[in-house]
């Protein structure tokens, strides 16, 4: 009888919120926020519409000629749009915390993201799952979640630990969670891998979204892939194969992030016949891009220099990316959506001057003001204290004629360039170690690698995807024994040795993939840390550690490295 009570009144107070609402837009009593004289984008019909925007309880409650509010913002001259949303990203990318991340990205208009916590998961397990949750609960963006698909990418890695369907089987019920990410093994989809299949048929069960990743997938192997029932691929680089994933019926997350640019390529998706099928993602942004570009705004600035049209393209970062993860209440300023809402200056500059969440206003020139969650100490302690291995030794270096794997600039898929006797500057070829870091196995291998452009020293990271074990490239084997040991001893991070000494160092305490320092004084840091690399030959035009980072994701064509050795993914075999 208690619980049918507290059931009625739980009830009975949605009841009065609806009957508010009601009265908000009818007129009869004053709204929580109304912006006056609004130019608002109109995603239903795609032109932009007039009227005062009334909101209440967090939600749009009318668009008409007049309407009363206890606070009014008059917005005359300036175009109001709806919050933009990242339709496909991994925090851990930032190298920052959630909140810092948060800071950094809503004075660009970003309201929502949807993250796979699969870098963190790779080196964590569940634990990274549930530090990402609690850490971005009650932030000003709203962060939802897709559960990590590929812990680890494919058998042939060595990660922190695995997870199968039942270790993920649970979140599907948390009400941030929308589906399955990025089926990154397709490989093992079109094999018919059981431990696979058997993720994506739970995700089905709970009728939630499954994202894609096979980049270049093409004919009757696609054909499988989708039929397997994968929805979107973010991977397309030409405008080729992504009108042909498009015509099967797959969404096209056009990226345009740190390591991939894909945006050039994929303008032609940008027209009425297209576009409904699109939404924008960064996949992985860097701390100097959110600085100083942007984040979703920036994608739009640049499509609409290429040509694109303006509230299209702001369809395309907002209202379809809302209807592909059936966030049925969000990417659009319509009655009963949420009232998150972008005030731009006009649509060609695209320069975001305010910014409501949920009819408060979360940024206004001035700092983004939050309050840190709440994060368990338990859960805390699961995701530091993350390198285990022993000390590398010039011993384990020893390599002669090994497989040479070839860097595509502006790309992560890489080339087999044959085989290589040793290091040889004058040809851009240098050594490439990976280090298994989780359970000090002491599993160490090299290769070389063409394209990276080092002239002396070496450059070390944590952060390679997707295991997360360290990997280095150098010149001298003692240069690469001297920083992969320094991430030993500092929990991971990134470096740059030369002559035996530490030249450059970023932390990285949490799960050697980010660290609570302030975005600011991280990229402060980085940038250091890529200029020393710079001073010491790393190729012009290149994130240095962004493009070593991918070096050892054995689900991207050709060749990749990893501890286990050089893999050609096309096969999924190791090279000898």
């Amino acid at each position: 009888m208690a619980q049918a009570k507290t059931q009625a009144e739980r009830i009975a107070a949605k009841v009065r919120r609806k009957q508010r609402l009601v009265r908000v837009a009818l007129g009869q009593e004053k709204a929580d926020l109304v912006l006056r004289n609004a130019a608002y984008i109109n995603v239903f019909t795609g032109e932009i519409d007039h009227g005062d925007i009334a909101v209440a309880n967090g939600l749009v409650v009318g668009m008409d000629e007049h309407y009363e509010g206890e606070t009014v913002v008059d917005v005359s001259g300036r175009i109001v749009a709806p919050g933009f949303i990242d339709a496909h990203i991994h925090l851990e990318s930032s190298l920052v915390s959630p909140s810092s991340f948060a800071r950094a990205v809503v004075p660009h208009g970003t309201t929502t993201v949807i993250t796979d916590p699969h870098e963190i998961a790779n080196v964590c397990g569940a634990g990274g799952i549930d530090y990402m949750l609690a850490a971005t609960q009650g932030l000003p963006v709203d962060v939802h979640f897709m559960l990590p698909s590929c812990v680890p990418a494919t058998p042939l890695e060595e990660n922190g630990a695995p997870l199968s369907w039942r270790d993920i089987n649970a979140y599907f019920d948390h009400p941030r969670v929308l589906g399955l990410a990025e089926m990154m093994n397709y490989p093992g989809v079109l094999m018919g891998d059981r431990q696979t299949i058997e993720k994506i048929v739970v995700s089905q069960a709970y009728h939630k979204k499954i994202d894609g990743h096979a980049p270049g997938l093409s004919g009757k192997a696609l054909n499988a892939y989708m039929s397997a029932g994968v929805y979107s691929d973010h991977e397309c680089d030409t405008f080729e194969n992504a009108l042909e994933k498009l015509r099967k019926g797959q969404f096209i997350m056009i990226r345009e992030g740190t390591a991939a640019q894909n945006l050039d390529a994929l303008m032609p998706l940008l027209t009425p016949r297209y576009a409904h099928r699109c939404m924008f993602a960064t996949d992985d942004k860097h701390p100097g891009d959110l600085l100083h570009k942007g984040h979703i705004d920036d994608i739009v600035r640049q499509a609409i220099r290429r040509g694109a049209d303006p509230i299209l393209t702001i369809m395309v970062a907002s209202h379809y990316a809302a209807r592909y993860f059936l966030l049925n209440n969000k990417g659009a300023i319509a009655p009963g959506y949420l009232a998150d809402f972008v005030i731009l200056d006009d649509l060609q500059n695209v320069h975001v001057q305010m910014v409501f969440k949920r009819g408060q206003c979360v940024y206004s020139g001035g700092e983004v003001l939050l309050e840190e969650p709440a994060i368990d100490p338990d859960i805390l302690a699961g995701v530091t204290d993350t390198v285990h291995m022993p000390p590398l030794t010039l011993a384990q270096l020893q390599l002669g004629s090994a497989p040479l794997i070839g860097l595509v600039p502006g790309q992560i898929v890489t080339e087999n360039l044959g085989r290589a006797d040793g290091v040889d500057v004058s040809q851009d070829i240098v050594k490439m170690t990976v280090c298994e870091r989780h359970h000090a196995t002491g599993h160490v291998a090299s290769c070389y690698v063409k394209g990276y452009g080092l002239q002396r020293g070496a450059v070390a990271t944590s952060v390679a995807h997707d295991s997360h074990n360290i990997i280095a490239c150098g010149v001298t084997d003692g240069d690469i024994v001297t920083a992969v040991n320094h991430l030993r001893d500092i929990g991971g991070g990134m470096v740059v040795a030369e002559g035996g000494r530490i030249i450059a160092e970023l932390p990285l305490p949490l799960a050697g993939l980010i660290t609570d320092r302030p975005l600011a004084e991280v990229d402060a840091t980085l940038e250091a840390c890529k200029q020393a690399a710079v001073e010491r030959g790393t190729a012009p035009g290149i994130d240095p550690f962004m493009t070593l980072s991918f070096a050892s994701l054995p689900v991207i064509p050709t060749l990749r490295l990893t501890a286990r050795g050089v893999i050609d993914v096309n096969t999924q075999t190791i090279l000898d």
